[in-house]
């Protein structure tokens, strides 16, 4: 119940807003950063705004609108001497990022020490390093409204312009389209999102909010207008489940979010249904029993397919476990390809013609290894033994016309035709 009232309470609430505000705004943005690889870029500029907080201060005051324009010109500032440094300076891409950005951030953190100590101010450097979420004022949350919806409308006006010169930019150039003014709109648009950033999640952490939820995004789906959905939704969810997770532990809601965020791409990276770690491992399995499978088939007809070949034959001859043997025998019996009688494994009619397929891949492949790669005949078998679960019918076909429709093999086997 004291739980429920604290996130109830109106503090908890712009904290929520606000949040979900960034994590929107980062994530779709993040997108982009991502694809184009510039995520450290994304850092550079996180930590390059400190000095525009600075001079800002020594200009107009304690001023959240200050502080924004001071911090944001600072970001172009940045993303300014990078790109000159990268174009003009015999300099490798990201050195050029490292020195910049290092140096912006030294100002920044020896001007705001040096306001501290002599000025008598206090500009607390921890609440802009990593946020202060749960002192955010309204102010604050309007100015991050602001940007959001700038943002996004932003992606949505420019979207062609910004898809095109992200993955086609040498395309871009001959359309006409300047990708450098793209890149400085998009550079324009990276230091808004970082500064209005800042009160929630701090310079140091931001970059993870730009990164994470991109990354994961893109783990779910390929299709870009997909990923900027997912990644806007990840970005919120992230952003207010480490603030609920904060103020349930009483810890920094910065990092709590940044931790949120990553426990999503690991769920992703392990269950996405195209490109998870699961499903690799599941696919692999099965690859694996498939080529078991096969291998019992080739031995059984290498053997003598009218006769049959015992079980342990085929074992010694596979090197492969009982446990592997039995389950490969056993689906094969199943599936209706082999037969057993006593010991002896024979094929079944339709065993016979899987059997046969393998034989005539194999044999093919050998031929093709021999006649138009000029491998010696006797180093060809251990390829062709691994490629012939791979080779699919219309690539043997091509194979077959390519050879001349070959009778014979290197070893003088018959090639088996085509069923």
């Amino acid at each position: 119940m004291e739980f429920f009232e604290l996130v109830t309470s109106e503090w908890a609430i712009r904290a929520i807003i606000a949040s979900s505000l960034v994590g929107i705004m980062c994530g779709a943005l993040g997108c982009f950063l991502v694809l184009r690889n510039m995520s450290l870029i994304g850092d550079a500029l996180s930590h390059a705004i400190l000095p525009g907080i600075f001079f800002s201060y020594l200009l107009v005051g304690y001023s959240t609108l200050g502080f924004f324009f001071g911090s944001t010109l600072a970001g172009l500032l940045t993303a300014v001497a990078i790109t000159w440094v990268q174009s003009n300076v015999k300099t490798k891409n990201d050195a050029a990022i490292g020195i910049i950005f290092t140096a912006m951030f030294s100002i920044g953190v020896m001007g705001i020490s040096w306001l501290n100590q002599s000025q008598g101010t206090h500009l607390d450097l921890k609440d802009f390093l990593f946020g202060n979420v749960l002192g955010i004022s309204t102010e604050d949350i309007i100015l991050t409204l602001i940007v959001t919806v700038y943002t996004i409308l932003s992606i949505v006006v420019f979207y062609r312009y910004l898809f095109i010169t992200t993955f086609q930019p040498t395309i871009a150039t001959s359309m006409g389209f300047s990708t450098k003014l793209l890149h400085y709109f998009f550079m324009l648009l990276l230091s808004v999102a970082v500064v209005s950033s800042l009160r929630t999640v701090g310079v140091i952490l931001v970059v993870a909010m730009l990164i994470t939820p991109a990354a994961t995004a893109l783990l779910l789906s390929n299709k870009l207008k997909v990923v900027l959905v997912l990644s806007s939704l990840i970005g919120m969810f992230s952003a207010v489940l480490g603030l609920i997770i904060s103020i349930w532990f009483q810890t920094t809601p910065g990092p709590a979010m940044t931790l949120s965020a990553t426990g999503f791409y690991i769920i992703a990276v392990i269950f996405s249904p195209n490109k998870g770690l699961l499903l690799r491992w599941v696919t692999k399995r099965q690859q694996l029993k498939r080529i078991i499978k096969e291998d019992i088939l080739r031995q059984v007809i290498k053997k003598d397919a009218k006769v049959g070949v015992s079980t342990n034959e085929v074992k010694k001859r596979l090197a492969l476990s009982n446990s592997q043997i039995a389950k490969g025998v056993g689906s094969l019996i199943g599936l209706g390809l082999l037969q057993k009688n006593k010991k002896q494994l024979k094929l079944s009619k339709k065993g016979l013609k899987s059997a046969n397929k393998l034989v005539r891949a194999h044999r093919l492949w050998e031929t093709y290894q021999v006649e138009k790669m000029g491998l010696d005949a006797e180093l060809i078998h251990d390829e062709a033994d691994y490629l012939e679960h791979y080779l699919s019918e219309e690539l043997l076909e091509e194979l077959e016309k390519d050879l001349g429709y070959p009778q014979n093999d290197p070893h003088g086997s018959p090639i088996p035709p085509r069923q």
